[in-house]
């Protein structure tokens, strides 16, 4: 029986940390995952690793170069970066130090976790010299490539696949249940209090005009909680706000998406990924219109799907349906759709993966499993150097406290070691006093305390 192969995915957020274990068991369906969880603002907490629901066989907090040190010694076979930009530019650099020459040496994949709509020459520069880029559909494939070859830098990297987390059961309608709308908010978008509270009135006036359904309000993070996005303004706050208050028949609920869209009849959004979740599997999805379509919002990713939509269109009785083409050139294919069978989670877990998902992957198991009978992989070669950045990369590599040449600066380990501990104290203290200020409504004081957590 052939070895178990030896993954590892580094995290920084609760969503990327789905986004990473998704994808490892979609390029090595049977392997021995160990999770990390890179140190910082967002770094989640055990409730929301549980809500996200994909589990590690093994779990540990570090900072960069610490993880450095683990991958050194730890020899994994595929390393999946699942970060922001920066920081998987810090960890490509780090490698690159560890294996300056033809090496036997991990895979590295990265990608991004959902919709692209913002920084993208940014964004996939610094993730540049990756041995997988991922990319999420064929639009996006497309995307990456232009940019890669405008700046002249490989583009081999970059492979189509499709959201590792698309799937769950075709939409049922609602029959003698109560027909269920869920707005997916999210943390930063739209990003002031006047627009979210907006957002939220018209829900509740949703609800009140249709009595006979049931409105939830899908919640990403408690107060106090960091995700990948600042939430300034909660809507747990703003609940407390609405005129006359919400009405029974509109509540704000937790939980793993998944499991929150079994029961929706329609999901509203401004421009959350929970929409390409929802497309997926045929439940009628309504992109909001109300606020504009800007670039600010993201929504302007959803021009041709067919699903933007006012709140008064929504009240009237609209239920959008997702245009063919444009699902298709989105990495969308309605669950149900003919294909080959994907490969089923863990005992205990929900199956993350459908016929479209497992033939979409193929191409990127396929890359993987050569990479991996290679003797030696050459060095990881990022497009920024010293030479094409000199101004902008050791800026970079310093935050995770790496040298120029991404070997980590002297001390560094004992200096983050000491800081650690007394940041994990800190931060749990912080965190406290945020929920603290939030019960008491200090909402101008919350936000200043959170932010004290990361510093």
């Amino acid at each position: 029986m052939p070895e178990r192969k030896r993954v590892a995915v580094l995290a920084d957020s609760d969503t990327r940390w789905k986004w990473g274990a998704s994808t490892a068991r979609r390029l090595v369906p049977d392997h021995q995952l160990t999770g990390y969880l890179l140190r910082g603002r967002a770094t989640p907490t055990a409730r929301q690793l549980g809500e996200v629901g994909v589990r590690a066989d093994r779990l540990a907090e570090v900072t960069c170069a610490e993880f450095l040190a683990e991958i050194e010694r730890e020899r994994y076979d595929v390393v999946v970066l699942a970060l922001v930009g920066g920081a998987v530019q810090a960890v490509l650099h780090g490698a690159r130090a560890l294996w300056p020459a033809p090496a036997r040496r991990p895979v590295l994949v990265t990608g991004y976790v959902g919709v692209v709509y913002e920084k993208l020459a940014d964004g996939l520069l610094l993730r540049h010299g990756a041995d997988l880029v991922l990319a999420n559909s064929r639009h996006d494939a497309e995307r990456f490539r232009a940019v890669y070859e405008g700046v002249g830098a490989d583009s081999g990297a970059v492979t189509e696949t499709a959201l590792p987390f698309l799937g769950g059961a075709p939409y049922e309608p609602a029959g003698s249940r109560a027909h269920t709308v869920v707005f997916a908010v999210q943390p930063s978008v739209p990003d002031n209090r006047a627009d979210r509270a907006y957002l939220l009135e018209r829900a509740a006036r949703h609800a009140r005009k249709h009595p006979d359904r049931e409105v939830l309000i899908k919640l990403r993070s408690k107060p106090g909680e960091h995700t990948t996005h600042l939430e300034e303004q909660p809507y747990q706050r703003l609940a407390e706000r609405v005129p006359g208050g919400l009405p029974a028949n509109c509540r704000l609920v937790y939980g793993n998406m998944s499991e929150v869209l079994d029961g929706t009849d329609l999901l509203v959004t401004v421009s959350s990924t929970a929409a390409l979740e929802s497309l997926h599997r045929s439940i009628p999805t309504a992109v909001l219109t109300d606020l504009g379509i800007r670039e600010a919002l993201g929504n302007h990713h959803f021009l041709g799907s067919g699903c933007l939509a006012s709140w008064d269109q929504l009240d009237s009785g609209l239920l959008p349906e997702g245009d063919p083409v444009w699902l298709a050139a989105h990495g969308v294919r309605p669950a149900g759709a003919p294909g080959p069978a994907g490969p089923a989670g863990p005992a205990g877990e929900a199956a993350v993966g459908t016929a479209a998902d497992a033939d979409a992957y193929a191409v990127a198991r396929a890359k993987v499993a050569g990479l991996l009978a290679a003797a030696r992989l050459p060095s990881p070669a990022p497009h920024y150097t010293l030479t094409t950045a000199p101004g902008y990369l050791p800026g970079i590599l310093a935050r995770h406290r790496l040298a120029p040449d991404g070997t980590p600066l002297p001390g560094a380990a004992r200096q983050e070691a000491g800081e650690s501990r007394l940041r994990r104290r800190l931060r749990a203290h912080l965190r406290e006093a945020a929920r603290g200020a939030y019960r008491h409504g200090v909402q101008r004081v919350a936000p200043v305390i959170r932010r004290l957590g990361e510093l």
